[in-house]
């Protein structure tokens, strides 16, 4: 799979902005590039993401995902809401929204003691991913012939949902092709901005009614993000720019990834952009608030946390 690379440091909006239009139609998927998230940053968040992954499952669950905020382990989520899957074998971390002085309440963070410098090496993570987010963003607007500031206007970007996901898929469950590291789903949001370490296992499939799926790997490019559109920016675009099906397959070797989700704030109405329909091409979705959206999504990929909390046995 050779996904298009953009350049986001590129002084030619114009021509940046279409090559973003032509992998969102065709893909979905594209690198970014000159993003301005450093190897060293990147290094020391895999260090610390590590650390924390490596204690003991009691120490972990002190942390346990409340407001979706905190510790998801092995087999608490199950992203194909469809399979009969007991889960996907992978646990993660979430940490919520900086900007917001209301819900940076709601983070949960472990102790300096025992991880030192743990919360200011993601914070640092946090606040490169939104900067380069956004920067995305006002490139995709103008890739769909709005304004550049065009997000801030319908208030997509005030106090946006931007959560920061620290993923680890444990290699000691091998290979096998009936497994998945994350099951197929396609994002729930806006775009997603993705760090990896380099080992493999993410694939996507470009159409997702086709029947039977094609599935092709995403190859690991040394310092550029992969990132995706979401669910919603499909919505916005009336099925213009795809919110690919994508999933990761255990290798037998141990993976780390960090996601990072920007979403609109709940109280964001997305519907069809006037630029994507027309009377030849009216709007697929009705109008929807992206709360109720992702919160519908999140019940069914977790559930309620009574049920997670019963379905740890420590």
């Amino acid at each position: 799979m050779n996904l298009p690379i953009i350049d986001l440091s590129s002084p030619d909006r114009l021509s940046t902005a279409n090559s973003i239009r032509q992998a969102c139609i065709e893909y979905g998927f594209f690198y970014l590039v000159n993003h301005g998230v450093d190897n060293e940053c990147v290094r020391k968040v895999f260090d610390h993401s590590a650390k924390f992954f490596s204690h003991p499952l009691q120490h972990k669950m002190n942390l346990a995902r409340k407001e979706y905020r905190g510790y998801t382990p092995l087999y608490a989520e199950n992203l194909d809401p469809t399979s009969l899957s007991k889960g996907d074998p992978k646990e993660s971390y979430y940490i919520g929204s900086l900007e917001d002085t209301t819900s940076v309440q709601l983070n949960q963070w472990p102790s300096e003691e025992l991880l030192p410098n743990w919360r200011p090496t993601m914070e640092s993570l946090f606040w490169k991913l939104l900067e380069a987010g956004k920067e995305l963003l006002s490139l995709i607007a103008l890739s769909l012939n709005l304004d550049e500031d065009y997000f801030e206007k319908i208030g997509a970007l005030n106090k946006p949902a931007a959560f920061l996901r620290l993923l680890h898929y444990p290699g000691e469950l091998g290979s096998n092709e009936e497994i998945y590291g994350a099951s197929p789903h396609s994002d729930y949001g806006m775009v997603t901005l993705l760090v990896t370490d380099g080992v493999p296992g993410l694939q996507i499939c470009k159409d997702k009614f086709k029947q039977p799926q094609v599935w092709e790997d995403v190859s690991h490019i040394e310092g550029a993000l992969i990132v995706n559109i979401g669910d919603l920016m499909e919505r916005w675009t009336n099925c213009l720019y795809r919110s690919t099906l994508h999933r990761v397959m255990p290798t037998g070797k141990e993976r780390y990834s960090v996601a990072f989700f920007l979403d609109p704030p709940s109280d964001c109405v997305v519907e069809c952009f006037e630029s994507c329909c027309s009377e030849s091409s009216p709007s697929r979705f009705p109008p929807i608030r992206s709360g109720d959206y992702l919160n519908e999504r999140f019940r069914l990929t977790y559930g309620s946390e009574r049920d997670l909390k019963c379905s740890i046995k420590l």
